[in-house]
């Protein structure tokens, strides 16, 4: 494969998108040229036949999805995309650098409130958040981790720079697929790996687990950890069983917990047995029918008294939306100058925070050259592109951000990276790609 030449068989980068593997001369880049020699001796015919092997494993393995009733294997491109060293010990630092500030920040709005009453962050901003719950006021972790494990999603824009797109500070998913992923593509392409020294990913489970007995109630020699799942039903169910396993620890359901004088148990074939760290794969809103929800079917009465009490850990803690809601993501830069001194070492997206009047009339005025996001979204759910939505569909979000300015953000249109991607029958195409550390 390589991008010196059009014509068949060749590889064409998207013209004014920034190319993960191929410079604008169409090299490839610094200490990729091993990578391109290899997947270019493996040829259409290669890549096709190791996509079917691809396939096989992955449904032997179970690592599946159900799309229109049919069981598919899970989605997965052969050629990687590799981070130099140098890059990731940015990221690495640029992700540790938020993950500590947005920690102070939740201790903060959630205790004192300092940054609330020097108005860094206006008050209004913080209490209108959906995800803000006043049941975890004044409540302090054993060990002051709220963010056991954060997604932080990153994208390189069109000038070569990663930027920080959003936060993920509730249950970020999407690691086991990391894990497998890393696994089939050495079971699948190994003669990729030789042309790289690449960094291991395997102890993740391990360092999850270490995370997760650091942050049991004091005392306790022998912390018993859960991961709490909503059930089999859940897309990211297999996940949740993933983990679970590769801790050595329970998954449970809600049903299969309960609370007795201040404490959390789970039921077992020879009696309840104390539960001191929750793994929790389910959204606050329907954690606790006592302080949330009382429809719920899915949480434990009483598990919120039981982790104010100080006999259980929930990992994520509660309330931690408040510091990944995209209204507050603009704020983000100065949250991290206010506690650290520092200046931000990965740059957000540039973000309208569309309740200033003069920023909401500009960005109305340039909404088909906006991305329009609603703040509680997630996935993709209700975002608007701009420039690629119709009169009729520009005109309705313009009046739903009339309607409730502080329901909405808006970023410009930004042409993202793109990489190399085996898209079926041996082609090779580019699609923009962007990136999911996870940070524990």
């Amino acid at each position: 494969m390589t991008a010196e030449e059009p014509g068949p068989g060749r590889y064409a980068p998207t013209p004014g998108a920034y190319d993960e593997i191929f410079d604008d001369a169409g090299l490839p880049r610094a200490g990729l040229a091993q990578l391109d020699a290899a997947l270019a001796a493996l040829g259409p015919d290669g890549l096709r036949e190791r996509g079917r092997v691809r396939d096989s494993h992955l449904t032997a393995q179970g690592i599946t999805f159900t799309l229109s009733g049919r069981e598919r294997p899970l989605p997965m491109d052969l050629i990687p995309r590799v981070i130099a060293a140098a890059e990731w010990r940015t990221i690495d630092q640029g992700v540790g650098q938020r993950i500590k500030a947005l920690e102070m920040f939740l201790a903060d709005v959630y205790g004192a409130g300092q940054i609330l009453s020097e108005q860094v962050v206006l008050r209004a901003l913080v209490t209108s958040s959906a995800h803000f719950h006043r049941a975890a006021h004044g409540f302090s972790p054993p060990n002051g981790v709220r963010i056991h494990v954060a997604g932080v999603d990153l994208v390189r824009d069109q000038e070569g720079t990663i930027r920080v797109l959003e936060d993920n500070l509730r249950n970020p998913s999407g690691v086991s697929y990391v894990l497998e992923n890393r696994r089939t593509l050495a079971h699948v392409v190994p003669e990729l790996f030789p042309t790289q020294r690449v960094r291991g990913i395997s102890e993740y489970p391990e360092k999850l687990l270490a995370s997760l007995v650091a942050a049991a109630p004091r005392g306790v020699p022998d912390p018993n950890v859960v991961v709490l799942t909503p059930g089999v039903h859940n897309s990211a169910h297999f996940e949740h069983a993933f983990l679970a396993r590769r801790m050595g620890v329970e998954l449970v359901e809600g049903r299969d917990l309960f609370c007795r004088d201040g404490s959390v148990f789970v039921r077992t074939t020879t009696g309840p047995r104390q539960v001191h760290v929750i793994y929790r794969r389910i959204d606050d809103d329907y954690l606790d029918p006592v302080h949330f929800r009382p429809d719920s079917i899915l949480g434990i009465p009483g598990i919120l008294n039981a982790a104010r009490a100080g006999t259980v850990s929930l990992a994520n803690a509660v309330g931690n939306g408040v510091a990944d809601d995209k209204a507050l993501y603009p704020y983000v830069p100065q949250i991290i100058e206010y506690y650290l001194g520092e200046k931000p070492i990965l740059p957000n997206v540039p973000t309208y925070d569309l309740q200033d009047d003069e920023v909401r009339e500009f960005v109305l005025e340039r909404l088909d050259t906006m991305v329009l996001k609603p703040v509680d979204g997630s996935g993709g759910y209700g975002l608007v592109m701009g420039h690629q939505a119709d009169d009729e569909e520009l005109s309705r979000v313009a009046e739903a951000i009339q309607a409730e300015p502080r329901a909405w953000v808006a970023q410009p249109v930004l042409t993202l990276s793109t990489s190399p991607t085996a898209v079926g029958d041996g082609a090779v195409e580019p699609r923009h790609v962007d990136l999911r550390p996870f940070a524990v």
